[in-house]
């Protein structure tokens, strides 16, 4: 009888709700093998990718602050939600060994796994081979949750319009849904797109290959000055993937009757507010004079849109119209080490972790 070797990411420590993390916070060890004897209902499955997420930041707390997360237990096994595996032996009519599969929701951190599909606690879905083609992470990223969040967003909170010469502003512009949302957001219709992000090199990215018309280096330029001089016609939608100071300097100069399509916060996720964390009394005064709607924005209440969102997304990526960048950290061993780099906007496009072949 085969013996699976295996190891798992386990949560040592919280941070603390006014702490950033760090990789102590995480530790990867050797866990009981696996046997490749089944139960009724149960398949064995191999992790190929997964998935390293700023909304995962909130369940190091004690409390997530969020119905649909349950906070990280110390000494369990980490569980993500998204990520890649493949079918090893199945006991189960509805999955055969050899598919691979999305693991959404509870994808635990770990090289080999059990899951009973039926009892809900892990969803897996078969992998489209015809759509990812030889790259699966892409189910991570631009076809999945990642790409959903930047297209419903985008579609269903921008009140974006064909002709109408409106500007749309991203924060967090290189990173997974960021990059996307730019895209997207010509694709729906805007005559200009405008990145945020904090180097020269992803500035670069933005507008040579994402294809955005200018991009604003936080960390070194003026963002105020440099939205008034990309921005001559105001600002009509803004996607905003981070809050704080950035995003009240985007604010304070948006066009009447515009739109903030509320995605992350991830500039205060290391800080005990809240989500989404309250607003300075001068910008609710704005938002309430110039009626700027400011909608929170959660993928996951849109679940019968799910599908339609992917064909679209993977028509257009198909024909060239969406571009995708990863950054992939190489074993599970690297699991703490990613999340804390991406935490701290070291990733350019979506931070993934290859796990096995």
């Amino acid at each position: 009888m085969t013996e699976y070797k295996n190891a798992h990411i386990i949560f040592i420590n919280r941070p603390g709700v006014n702490s950033e993390p760090v990789e102590d916070n995480f530790r990867y060890e050797e866990c009981p093998a696996i046997k490749e004897t089944l139960e009724d209902g149960e398949v064995l499955i191999q992790t190929l990718y997964l998935s390293v997420d700023p909304a995962l930041r909130c369940r190091m707390n004690e409390d997530t602050g969020v119905h649909y997360m349950q906070a990280w237990q110390l000494g369990e096994t980490i569980q993500g939600l998204e990520g890649i595996g493949r079918i090893l032996k199945s006991s189960h009519p509805n999955y055969i060994a050899s598919d691979l599969l999305e693991i959404k929701m509870n994808c635990p951190w770990k090289l080999f796994f059990l899951c009973k599909p039926d009892d809900g606690l892990i969803q897996l879905q078969t992998l489209n081979r015809a759509v990812v083609g030889d790259h699966p992470s892409l189910a991570l990223s631009c076809l999945g949750l990642t790409g959903l969040t930047a297209y419903l967003g985008i579609k269903l909170k921008g009140h974006i319009k064909p002709g109408a010469n409106q500007t749309l502003v991203v924060s967090g512009a290189a990173g997974a849904t960021g990059s996307l949302a730019g895209q997207i957001g010509r694709l729906e219709g805007c005559s200009r797109v405008i990145g945020l992000c904090g180097s020269d090199e992803k500035c670069k990215l933005l507008t040579d290959y994402w294809g955005f018309d200018h991009a604003i280096n936080y960390r070194k330029e003026n963002v105020a000055q440099r939205l008034k001089e990309t921005c001559p016609d105001g600002i009509h939608v803004y996607f905003d993937n981070v809050g704080g100071e950035i995003s009240d300097t985007v604010i304070r100069q948006m066009s009447p009757d515009s739109h903030v399509i509320l995605c992350g916060q991830i500039s205060v996720y290391n800080t005990d507010l809240p989500y989404p964390p309250p607003l300075s009394q001068d910008i609710q005064q704005i938002l309430l004079e110039k009626n700027i709607t400011r909608d929170r924005f959660l993928v996951l209440n849109y679940l019968d849109q799910f599908e339609p969102g992917i064909n679209t997304l993977a028509q257009w990526l198909s024909e060239g119209k969406l571009k995708v960048k990863e950054t992939v950290a190489d074993g599970l061993q690297e699991a703490g080490r990613a999340f804390v780099s991406m935490m701290r906007g070291g990733n350019i496009g979506k931070q993934i972790i290859h796990v096995s072949d």
